[in-house]
């Protein structure tokens, strides 16, 4: 496989393929540097071209955008503190985790004034996250949140997060689809059980990681097995490998794939690590 610094922009970041600087597959190309290991002097200065991409990047809200071309703060800001705080810098790190964790989706708002209208309930609605500020809660923002937050967490960071988190995992069970799998948010719709998806699946069973055994649990990782055996793209098969691998399970995929894109790339480098850096245990 070749170097990193083969498909960089001159600014340290990375395009999805060719083109621009975007958030997401510049911090999934430092998070699989990472997991493979920094070394050589040519290594050091890819990983630090990044970082500076991203510290330059950074919005005075705390947040990322996608890109610099986008003026609102969204979900990768969740991805972008799953890297080292030294690295990225500890100031805006916990900047990033305070503006991270204000955010929720829009439901809960609505729950909270629905139960105040009824009389009150003592039952909270799970807090999740959204794509961007303002919408519903969705799976893949919420896993990532979870990381974020307990990375916080394991960095000594308040221990109120720890609601919060709690609470974003049973937005996440309460999603699970039929087939013990998960789509993007809707289990349900038009009156018929919704299918679920190989890497909605698999970043959902990451996020999950440590949660104790359980039936649904089980359903899930019987569900990331399915997908495994027929999923054909490559950033599918690397969440059903990765959410396995946070559960103890180590799975291979029966067909071999090719990255199409730097996420690909990045993201099948983090399932062939023996170490996976998205998780605070790593």
């Amino acid at each position: 496989m070749t170097g990193w610094n083969d498909n960089q922009n001159p600014d340290g970041g990375w395009a999805y393929g060719r083109g621009s600087s975007w958030t997401e597959p510049t911090a999934y190309a430092l998070l699989a540097q990472l997991a493979a290991g920094i070394s050589t002097d040519n290594e050091k200065a890819v990983f630090e071209g990044g970082l500076r991409f991203l510290r330059a990047t950074q919005r005075a809200d705390g947040g990322w955008s996608p890109q610099p071309g986008v003026s609102e703060s969204t979900w990768v800001t969740a991805l972008v503190t799953l890297l080292p705080a030294k690295a990225i810098g500890e100031q805006r790190t916990e900047r990033a985790i305070a503006w991270l964790s204000g955010q929720t989706g829009r439901e809960s708002g609505w729950a909270f004034r629905l139960q105040q209208r009824l009389g009150g309930n003592d039952e909270p609605y799970p807090e999740a996250w959204p794509w961007f500020p303002g919408a519903a809660a969705w799976v893949i923002p919420t896993s990532f949140g979870i990381l974020a937050l307990e990375r916080a967490i394991d960095r000594g960071a308040s221990s109120r997060l720890r609601g919060r988190v709690s609470t974003a995992k049973e937005f996440l069970f309460d999603r699970m689809c039929a087939d013990g799998g998960w789509n993007h948010g809707s289990n349900r719709a038009l009156g018929r059980d919704g299918d679920s998806y190989p890497e909605t699946t698999g970043i959902a069973l990451v996020a999950l990681h440590g949660a104790p055994a359980s039936p649904q649990l089980e359903r899930a990782k019987a569900a990331a097995r399915r997908h495994l055996a027929s999923c054909r793209t490559a950033e599918g098969v690397a969440w059903l490998r990765m959410g396995l691998a946070a559960h103890g399970e180590r799975a291979e995929s029966p067909r071999v794939l090719v990255p199409r894109t730097t996420v690909d790339r990045a993201l099948l480098a983090l399932a062939d690590a023996p170490r996976n850096p998205l998780l605070k245990a790593a």
